[in-house]
């Protein structure tokens, strides 16, 4: 809460064409000295009164926005009035891979999502305030996000899911993702790429139990990093769900994979109560 004296609230609300209200918030944080804005889905039915709901943090993949989830999976005004959840879409940056950067001050992204939103998020809606009411997923990077701020903080995110993600940076120190920017030249700062990916996390979710669930297209580029994640939770007998299913690295693919995501997450917060 000590973050709370810090934020900026400005709120802009609209009702959709869908029975879902949707809130846009623009949240200062202090930890990057900067404002940044994000989504909250909201079921029609959204009230102070009663029931807290319980929130999905929902990541976006490398180069997109906090807009980008609505406008691939229109789906989840739906869900968020089906389901009573709320649904909450921040912005990662163009390519922070959802890190606080030991070589770049200003990308502290890992802070700003387990910190700084979650607790404005609790303090300015009507929450379950408690990892038993929070769960956390993306696409892409955002997958990868998912995932570790999960094994970061298993105190915050009670379960967590990727689709498609980049579950391991290792593999690509020549890419396109601006991945030295944010760790630093592998030849340098191998050791910031070691503990960046999330492969290398599997302990700390052994040692939470941290329900998972996992899913990536077979003809992904990141298939064989998922493959390997989904082994090594395996072998630390980590519980999870691992899926499979015919699509490649696009918008067709986490359109519909985001559906079981959110029935995964739904069965959760249910058994949570």
């Amino acid at each position: 809460m000590k973050y709370l004296s810090a934020l900026i609230l400005s709120v802009l609300i609209y009702t959709s064409a869908a029975a879902a209200q949707v809130d846009t918030l623009d949240i200062f944080s202090p930890s990057m000295h900067k404002i940044s804005r994000c989504i909250v889905i909201l079921p029609e039915n959204y009230t102070v009164k009663g029931d807290k709901y319980p929130v999905l943090y929902l990541l976006h993949g490398w180069s997109g926005s906090y807009a980008g989830w609505l406008g691939e999976a229109p789906q989840l005004k739906n869900h968020a009035d089906h389901y009573q959840m709320m649904i909450v879409c921040p912005d990662g940056g163009y390519d922070s891979w959802y890190l606080d950067s030991p070589v770049d001050s200003t990308v502290r992204y890992d802070t700003y999502i387990s910190k700084e939103l979650v607790a404005y998020i609790d303090y300015y809606y009507h929450t379950r305030p408690e990892k038993a009411g929070r769960a956390i997923a993306g696409l892409s990077m955002g997958g990868h996000g998912a995932i570790t701020l999960a094994a970061k903080h298993p105190d915050v995110f009670g379960a967590a899911g990727s689709m498609c993600g980049g579950l391991d940076l290792r593999p690509f120190k020549k890419n396109d993702w601006d991945l030295e920017g944010v760790l630093g030249k592998p030849s340098q700062h191998w050791d910031n790429w070691e503990a960046a990916s999330a492969i290398n996390m599997v302990p700390m979710l052994q040692k939470s139990a941290t329900p998972l669930i996992i899913d990536c297209g077979t003809g992904d580029f990141f298939l064989e990093v998922n493959r390997a994640m989904h082994q090594s939770l395996l072998e630390a007998k980590v519980a999870h769900e691992y899926t499979e299913r015919p699509g490649e690295h696009n918008r067709a693919y986490w359109g519909n994979a985001v559906d079981f995501q959110v029935l995964f997450f739904d069965k959760f917060f249910r058994q949570q109560k």
